[in-house]
């Protein structure tokens, strides 16, 4: 069980760490979850519509435009945290059939007592690595596969390589589309590298982000979009523009640029993504 510190917020042990829910001061029933301080997901438990993290609401706004609004989605989830776009696909999209796949046991547990989702027989979260979860997937299950995985405020580096990348569009049906949270600081190495790897198998693809992070001037998230078919660049496009916090989008000849040069990650070589800078996240506390 968690122990309280303060006053709402709960501390506790889990698998990979220690986790935080931590109330929001200004919209009640809010809380962010973070790990080892490391802020991993925000869940307004009123309003599952409410995103306050940038790059979610920019996974959101793809999961909003790769399908007419409304329409039930298959989606597989890489990651649950507090479960933000499982509750968001819930609310935005009735119906649809959603799988997540979350490693630590103890913190899908604590979740689930502190922060319970609503009952929903075609919501499922299993216990499980990703990539496992991944390879015993059958072919063309999901419309969408949506990727953001950390362990120590880096992403695993089987989840980075081509062999993964297989994966996940092996899983994807034809029209489908893979949605991955790629975080990374000066000089863009990792999130150039990813952009290279994904596009191997899956190559028409864009990338959303703040300009200052897209320009390799600080660290911060980038959400790579990509499937067989071209992404709806210019609503996207449109939504980050139109953001609390503006982003640009970089497609075509501008993410092939992004990309040059970049080798394709495979398993043999693949390492954990690039680590955030000491104290990024100590603001935020």
């Amino acid at each position: 069980m968690g122990r309280r510190r303060g006053a709402d917020r709960i501390v506790a042990r889990v698998d990979t760490g220690e986790a935080e829910l931590v109330p929001a001061p200004d919209r009640p029933r809010s809380f962010t979850l973070l790990l080892d301080g490391a802020p991993q997901s925000h869940v307004d438990l009123a309003d599952p519509t409410h995103l306050e993290f940038e790059y979610v609401r920019r996974l959101a706004a793809a999961l909003d435009l790769v399908a007419p609004a409304g329409a039930p989605l298959r989606v597989l989830h890489l990651g649950g945290g507090a479960l933000t776009l499982p509750r968001y696909v819930q609310a935005t999209r009735p119906g649809s059939t959603q799988r997540v796949c979350e490693v630590d046991a103890a913190l899908v547990d604590l979740v689930r007592r502190e922060l319970p989702w609503p009952a929903d027989p075609r919501l499922r979260v299993r216990v499980a690595d990703a990539r496992a979860a991944l390879e015993a997937t059958r072919d063309g299950s999901y419309d969408v596969v949506v990727a953001d995985v950390f362990a120590g405020a880096r992403t695993p580096a089987h989840l980075t390589s081509v062999e993964y990348a297989g994966e996940v569009a092996r899983v994807l049906r034809p029209g489908g589309w893979y949605l991955a949270n790629v975080a990374d600081g000066p000089p863009l190495r990792h999130a150039r590298a990813q952009v290279a790897t994904v596009r191997a198998v899956l190559p028409r693809a864009c990338l959303v982000g703040d300009a200052a992070v897209l320009r390799g001037r600080r660290y911060g998230n980038l959400v790579l979009v990509a499937g067989r078919v071209e992404p709806p660049v210019p609503e996207l496009t449109r939504r980050a523009a139109g953001d609390w916090f503006p982003g640009r989008v970089l497609a075509g000849e501008e993410l092939d640029r992004f990309a040059s040069g970049a080798v394709v990650v495979r398993d043999a070589d693949a390492t954990d993504s690039t680590p955030p800078p000491p104290g990024i996240f100590s603001v935020r506390r």
